[in-house]
């Protein structure tokens, strides 16, 4: 057996105490729109944000701190921090993406030590860096010496778990719908990650609008289940 494996499910549980529930990311925008209202929409949903959004964005930051921290290079690892926080121009998704990076490092601050974590929460507590979730991620990968690709698909697997997970709740589906749509994505999944470990850096933080937009709707609709 993989000696990395237990590692990997534990770092990428969905069940993970982080407070990962609490945040749609957009998706109660969309639903109270009705742009996401029954198992196609939805299924359409899940894609696009895996293909269009992530793809570009939180997948490739897990990439990129991943490959620093193994060069133990702290200024390129603050700097990748302050990318990720400029390019999250919803308030709601930079304090949910703020707050579950945090949280994941009190979890495993406990298992593993190394001067580079160290470097890094110093530059939290100073306020050099915010300590995203993505950057967090794959941090702690790199140090648990878990394969990249691995590491990519189990981060994109954990946020379709939670799309779909929300998606059941409001829009709402069966659980059975639920887990037809999750299935569906396996191969969705495994052809981004291969496109993350390839894309050209210039393109890592492409710009979703649209997608920007319903996140900053979600601040003042009417009623709100989740936190983002």
């Amino acid at each position: 057996m993989n000696a990395y494996l237990g590692k990997l499910l534990h770092l990428s549980d969905p069940t993970l105490p982080i407070g990962g529930y609490s945040h749609s990311n957009g998706l109660e925008t969309y639903v109270q729109h009705k742009i996401v209202k029954d198992d196609a929409s939805t299924e359409t949903f899940v894609h696009n944000m895996i293909t269009n959004n992530l793809l570009y964005n939180d997948a490739s930051f897990v990439k990129l701190a991943y490959e620093i921290a193994l060069s133990n290079n702290i200024e390129g690892l603050i700097a990748l921090d302050q990318e990720c926080a400029a390019l999250k121009a919803p308030s709601e998704i930079k304090q949910a993406s703020r707050k579950l990076g945090i949280r994941l490092q009190k979890i495993f601050d406990r298992q593993i030590t190394s001067p580079i974590i160290k470097e890094y929460q110093a530059a939290i507590a100073s306020q050099d860096a915010e300590g995203h979730y993505s950057i967090t991620f794959g941090l702690y990968a790199a140090l648990f010496e878990i394969p990249l690709h691995e590491v990519i698909y189990a981060f994109l697997y954990n946020a379709t778990v939670g799309m779909v997970t929300n998606a059941v709740k409001l829009v709402p589906l069966s659980q059975l719908s639920g887990q037809d749509i999750l299935y569906k994505m396996q191969e969705v999944i495994q052809s981004t990650v291969s496109q993350v470990l390839i894309l050209d850096r210039s393109l890592v933080g492409l710009c979703n609008i649209g997608f920007d937009i319903r996140c900053m709707e979600h601040e003042r609709l009417y009623s709100r289940l989740y936190m983002s």
